[in-house]
């Protein structure tokens, strides 16, 4: 199953020489910058127009240009979704729009139709073009289709397994992108139109309500009159999958040459893309520095645990799900895990914090910090200082900047949170 591409044998030693790209989402500009700080290599972004995701915090073109330098500081990119099926009144303005994608400095653009297609081919031709998900892709000869039409990635359909992904690189040269970790559809890979039937929001125009989500009662016709499969206080029937998980296979799409590993969620919080991609980065950096010695660490299976709400797993990847992978009559498990705040300065002399509240805390609480260039660890927190320098006792209101002493040092964009008792 190994991709002979990505590795080579130095000094008798197995080297992966070949690192896959870690992709995160990024529904607003604080949401590129901690993935970025966070290890992504590369971060894909909505724009105001032509993607999904209409409720996100979506990029206008100047927040695009900050986001772009931005990334580069660090050696990231950035990709921006145009990924609708457009109708006739959805073409107005796309070609400006491409230009203005483009000028912006973004690497490429992540596309389904082909109108898209060919007028950024036409007015906006630095872009990269990658196939969207939402074509369904599932077949090698259907991405050497996509080749022939001068696409340089494309991103395949959650329903594509193991050995359908080693078949497509074995037999075309391009980039192949698949996700690893975040929400799975109940439809085909979102070809679904729950949402435009029961709330007229269109899901693949951006409006998808998560119909499939919702709580329903099951019946069944019989002669005419409706059946209750259910009994009284059963939990509701559910047809919404668990969430995708798949850390420990990451070894595997590796050897497989994978070439973007793309994690979902442009509209989960910060505290969420900073803990899934922190993990992701330490597993993708730890199996290609030493691949022969390589094991899941049970610490990341933790860390993921502390922004999960909903069961997970490993879907398609390791072969057909079965309805275990499914959720049905249960919803999400309450958070172990708040997170509490945003680390905005750290005072090396005087060790005090300065931090922006994201959720409630107070005196004697005890919290966990967490981040880039430092080790986890947790702390009661003593006094509590307003930013007048009044003392409080609870930080209870939103984006609160508040102080309090910790001593080890800390840094811009480390984070904390607090366990749910």
């Amino acid at each position: 199953m190994e991709n002979e591409k990505i590795r080579e044998t130095v000094n008798g030693k197995r080297v992966i020489t070949k690192k896959p790209e870690l992709l995160a989402p990024a529904g607003s500009l604080e949401k590129l910058k901690v993935a970025v700080h966070y290890g992504a290599d590369a971060v894909f972004i909505g724009g105001q127009e032509f993607g999904l995701r209409s409720n996100a915090n979506n990029f206008t073109i100047e927040e695009m240009r900050e986001g772009v330098e931005f990334a580069k500081k660090y050696g990231a990119v950035v990709y921006v979704t145009t990924n609708i099926f457009a109708h006739n009144e959805n073409m107005v303005g796309l070609e400006e729009y491409l230009q203005d994608i483009e000028d912006a400095g973004v690497r490429g653009i992540i596309v389904a139709d082909p109108l898209i297609i060919e007028t950024c081919r036409r007015v906006a031709p630095k872009l990269e073009i990658h196939l969207s998900t939402q074509q369904s892709l599932s077949n090698w000869k259907a991405v050497k289709y996509w080749k022939q039409e001068g696409l340089h990635r494309v991103v395949l359909a959650r329903e594509v397994g193991a050995e359908e992904m080693r078949k497509m690189k074995e037999e075309v040269d391009i980039e192949i992108e698949a996700f690893v970790h975040g929400a799975m559809c109940i439809a085909y890979s979102g070809r679904c139109v729950l949402s435009n039937h029961m709330t007229a929001r269109d899901s693949n125009r951006g409006g998808c309500c998560q119909s499939c989500r919702w709580d329903y009662d099951l019946y069944e016709a019989v002669d005419g009159e409706e059946k209750a499969l259910f009994n009284e206080g059963d939990a509701p029937f559910a047809m919404s999958p668990k969430d995708l998980k798949l850390i420990e296979s990451i070894p595997h799409m590796i050897e497989l040459g994978i070439d973007s590993l793309k994690v979902e969620g442009r509209m989960k919080s910060i505290h969420y893309i900073a803990t899934v991609i922190s993990v992701y980065r330490k597993v993708i950096d730890a199996y290609c520095a030493d691949p022969e010695n390589f094991k899941i660490k049970k610490e990341w299976l933790e860390e993921l645990d502390r922004c999960a709400n909903r069961a997970t797993a490993s879907s398609f990847f390791e072969g057909e799900p079965s309805f275990e992978q499914q959720m049905f009559g249960t919803h999400a498990t309450k958070l172990k895990w708040d997170f509490a705040g945003l680390v905005l300065d750290y005072n090396q002399e005087t060790q005090i914090v300065t931090l922006q509240q994201r959720n409630y805390f107070k005196q004697g609480d005890t919290v966990e910090f967490f981040g880039p260039d430092i080790e986890s660890f947790k702390m009661e927190v003593g006094q509590i200082w307003d930013e007048k320098d009044n003392e409080i006792e609870v930080a209870n209101h939103p984006l609160q900047i508040v102080k309090f002493k910790v001593d080890r040092p800390l840094f811009q964009y480390n984070m904390m949170r607090k366990e749910n008792k």
